[in-house]
């Protein structure tokens, strides 16, 4: 049966509360911590010559639909009403705003160490141990909009702006790719500052705290933010008659990212599924 995704500020107070208590659940399982990990693993940087398959890559997009595919599986075992919900970054953009509220997510994190104090992923509510990471610390930490040196969230025309390139991805593939959605979406930019950060790399940087790095899977609007951005993928098909993944082939012996990227028939790992597999998600959820 094809589930619904809605916007979180859709979301009914029965719906809240059990997005919420599946998390918790897999949580407890010790379920979730291995999707910290397995980010972690796949968060490979240009510089390293092994594949990319999660981040500054082609697959970004097609390997965090099966990213998050995996966790609503997850959530669904605990509970079959539950899908994973989007937050639309373009429209709720104030900390005090879905998602940042205390039955959801919960809010920001307290100016002396960036401790996320309030909602069920408090570290002081006991059900929310940070176990997985890349720094030390036990809890949830967010510095939303970045409080020594605040900047915005991406806007709806640096979306568009996106979504307007008619071509998914380019030469030389990675995150200096400035021709093709992909990049643009991802938001590999150039320069310093909250400049080169475009779109998803905005977000991220914007929440702060665990969402920074490779274990940014350890707050969960990670999920909600990725499932805005996989929506996006849908829009850009949509808006360009359902153009295909790329690169079609693999890059040959003499290309320096050969051997470094997924094509559009090759498995990606950690599983068994191509990018030209998950282009069309309608079989298994739509959104609202």
């Amino acid at each position: 049966m094809v589930y619904t995704r809605k916007n979180v500020s859709k979301l009914t107070a029965t719906e809240r509360r059990r997005f919420v208590a599946a998390m918790l659940e897999i949580k407890r399982r010790g379920e979730y911590d291995e999707f910290v990990r397995m980010h972690i693993e796949y968060y490979v940087a240009d510089g390293d010559r092994s594949l990319r398959a999660a981040h500054m890559t082609p697959s970004f997009l097609p390997w965090h639909r099966q990213f998050l595919l995996e966790l609503e599986r997850a959530l669904r075992r605990v509970d079959s009403s539950v899908s994973v919900p989007y937050w639309d970054w373009t429209r709720q953009r104030s900390p005090s705003s879905a998602p940042w509220t205390a039955d959801l997510l919960g809010g920001n994190g307290r100016r002396s160490d960036r401790q996320v104090m309030t909602g069920p992923f408090a570290y002081t509510h006991g059900q929310w141990t940070i176990k997985v990471g890349v720094t030390e610390g036990g809890y949830l930490t967010r510095d939303l909009g970045r409080r020594q040196a605040p900047f915005e969230l991406p806007t709806r025309h640096e979306l568009d702006s996106a979504l307007a390139d008619p071509v998914y991805d380019s030469s030389p593939w990675n995150s200096t790719t400035t021709k093709g959605f992909r990049n643009k979406l991802e938001g590999w930019g150039r320069g310093s500052g909250s400049g080169a950060w475009r779109n998803h790399n905005r977000v991220h940087r914007w929440v702060g705290g665990a969402m920074l790095g490779g274990a940014s899977v350890n707050d969960p609007v990670f999920w909600l933010h990725h499932a805005f951005v996989d929506l996006q993928w849908s829009r850009w098909r949509q808006r360009h008659h359902g153009a295909p993944y790329l690169p079609a082939r693999p890059p040959g012996p003499h290309d320096d990212q050969h051997g470094r990227i997924v094509a559009r028939h090759e498995r990606m790992p950690p599983w068994s599924v191509t990018p030209a597999e998950l282009e069309d998600h309608s079989r298994i959820y739509r959104y609202a």
